[in-house]
């Protein structure tokens, strides 16, 4: 069953930094080659971003994590199930760099997991 609670003011994507310095120097981001063959960014909360990097970005080293303001993204921004019936955010469109709020590494830890900055 779809999570019915409220939808979050900042949602988070974890991107190779190498896409993220592309992005910076273009002044959009317009998604990774995954986001490409879906046809949207994905993007996860708070509360998804560690299982997101587990999952799907498992030994990958030099990630940076991206905090974006959900309110400027409009309506190109849909909640949408995914793992489990979970609502994941997907944005249909370019990434503006305006909604950012900031980029912080995503390291990888000494036991191989993804070390998280303070989200907040």
């Amino acid at each position: 069953m779809p999570d019915p609670s409220p939808a979050p003011a900042v949602i988070y994507k974890i991107c190779p930094a190498v896409l993220w310095a592309q992005a910076e120097a273009e002044g959009v981001f317009t998604g990774a080659p995954v986001d490409h063959a879906d046809g949207y960014i994905h993007f996860s909360t708070a509360a998804q971003a560690h299982e997101t990097a587990a999952r799907h970005f498992k030994g990958a080293g030099d990630l940076k994590l991206v905090a974006v303001a959900v309110e400027p993204l409009g309506g190109a921004l849909r909640w949408e199930p995914s793992r489990g019936g979970a609502l994941f955010p997907h944005l249909y469109g370019p990434l503006p760099l305006a909604a950012v709020r900031w980029v912080k590494d995503l390291p990888l830890g000494p036991d191989g997991a993804h070390v998280f900055p303070d989200m907040a």
